[in-house]
């Protein structure tokens, strides 16, 4: 276990400790998911941890290369198996706790998010939102975001979240692409100490999409989330969220999408700076996030899952909303900036909230090792029993200083690779199982199929420098780009 000097690249294996509790133990888990016959019923596996409305017929069809389609035939209700079926069980578990940067905190129970997303459900469709039309999301880390994103996914209507710290242009650029017909914004929220105006922002935004588009852009309504409670300025198409769910029904029938229906749209900017909308499938994607989720994290019925990542992000989508409340997690939100108003605000929420498993980024571990030991020992973090890494490559020193001064040496660190398009992870360790190389991302996720290719395209085996290729289609992998299939 021990890890002389980094020169040495010292393997770290999991914690005894850890293993001896984890949920994977067999390394059959490896063996299985990458053997010809036991490929497909891993996935088929997966997929059974799900509910679904109506069988798959047939795990993936591959006729339209590279447009692959999985579990075929299958219907499926994302907000259901986020949120209704583990009313039974966990009714009165904490599906997410909240915390505002100015200390506000709200609990919402898997009840309350039920209620709270039918409502908002009823209410999309009282503003003529069907099955197919797609509805931007700009709001910050408040609880409305996700249900919003699941009263979206409740009726069938696409969703395409943006990042609320994006200027106006950067919105209006995705309005126009994406051709929403409802906006849902909020008045302000809180920012290092400030109230950033994301209504004036918002309607910026339309402005701009008004005027580029020549009048093409056709939003129907806004609907505005009070959380900061400033100054704004009602136009003819707002709408108040509260109002609105003063009136709205309490139940809504699930929509019985299909498995291939697109579940949401999130843009990433590549290579070329003009965004490109990466839609994701409802069954492929949920299949793949409550899988990674489950088995990266050593999921536990009792853990209090913190990703730091904004809902704005992938990540955010992957990590924060889907893939833990399909497995039933409590996940904790947190509005604002990790070192406000103090440098030791993030290790005061994980003792606040005995926080089990922290998800973060290179950049913070880094800023978090810039600023020093002393802020982690004012508070008590061990209820800490798994670290994860994910947005860049770690390098080892910081790799180290995590595993030593927030982990306590105690606690596997899951470094994961992945993008927007891939839909999760796609490389990373199982916690339990995978021996842990400081730097490293190790291991692909099982079932995923990697190899090093040259630049002609010749597989030349992992010893060498090349270019990573996944060689099998997996059900998280992007559906298309919106509008530019090409």
């Amino acid at each position: 276990m021990g890890e002389k000097t980094l020169k040495e690249e010292k393997i770290i294996y999991p914690p005894k400790e850890f293993a001896e509790k984890a949920n994977f133990k067999d390394p059959s888990i490896y063996s299985r998911a990458f053997s010809e016959e036991g490929w497909e019923l891993f996935w088929e596996d997966a997929a059974k941890e799900l509910s679904w409305i109506v069988p798959w017929e047939k795990f993936v069809n591959d006729n339209e290369k590279p447009f692959y389609r999985f579990f075929v035939g299958g219907k499926i209700n994302a907000c259901y198996n986020c949120v209704d079926r583990h009313l039974e069980k966990r009714r009165n578990k904490a599906a997410i706790i909240w915390e505002g940067e100015n200390y506000e905190t709200r609990v919402l129970t898997y009840q309350d998010l039920y209620r709270e997303v039918s409502k908002f459900a009823n209410v999309l469709k009282s503003l003529g939102i069907k099955k197919g039309d797609r509805v931007i999301i700009y709001l910050p880390m408040i609880p409305e975001i996700v249900i919003a994103m699941l009263a979206c996914a409740r009726i069938g209507a696409m969703h395409s979240v943006v990042f609320s710290g994006f200027s106006s242009k950067a919105l209006a650029d995705r309005i126009i692409d994406a051709e929403p017909k409802l906006l849902i914004t909020c008045d302000g929220y809180y920012r290092r100490g400030r109230i950033i105006e994301l209504k004036k922002q918002a309607d910026e935004a339309l402005r701009i999409a008004e005027e580029e588009s020549r009048g093409g852009v056709k939003i129907d309504n806004v609907v505005i989330v009070r959380r900061a409670f400033n100054e704004i300025e009602l136009n003819e198409k707002d709408e108040l969220y509260d109002e609105l769910m003063k009136k709205a029904e309490i139940k809504c029938e699930i929509e019985k999408t299909g498995s291939e229906d697109t579940l949401f749209i999130i843009y990433t900017s590549g290579t070329t700076g003009k965004p490109k909308g990466v839609e994701h499938s409802v069954g492929g994607y949920l299949v793949y996030v409550n899988a990674t989720t489950r088995i990266l994290f050593d999921l536990k019925e009792n853990d209090i899952f913190w990703c730091t990542a904004d809902i704005g992000w992938i990540t955010g989508h992957s990590y924060v909303v889907y893939g833990p409340l399909s497995n039933g997690a409590s996940v904790v939100l947190y509005e604002g900036s990790l070192d406000f108003p103090d440098k030791d605000r993030t290790w005061e929420i994980i003792e606040k909230y005995n926080v089990t498993v922290f998800y973060t980024a290179p950049t913070a571990i880094r800023l978090f090792m810039k600023w020093g030991e002393e802020h982690i020992k004012k508070h008590d973090i061990s209820s800490l029993r798994l670290l994860g890494s994910v947005g860049e490559p770690i390098n080892p020193e910081v790799w180290l200083w995590y595993y030593k001064n927030i982990g306590k040496e105690k606690c596997p660190i899951v470094d994961t690779w992945w993008q927007t398009e891939t839909g999760g992870a796609i490389i990373a360790p199982i916690p339990s199982l995978t021996p842990m190389k400081p730097g490293s991302a190790t291991k692909p996720f099982p079932g995923i199929f990697v190899d090093i290719f040259d630049e002609q395209g010749k597989s030349i085996g992992y010893d060498k420098d090349g270019y990573l290729v996944i060689t099998r289609p997996w059900p998280g992998m992007l559906k298309t780009i919106f509008k530019n299939d090409e």
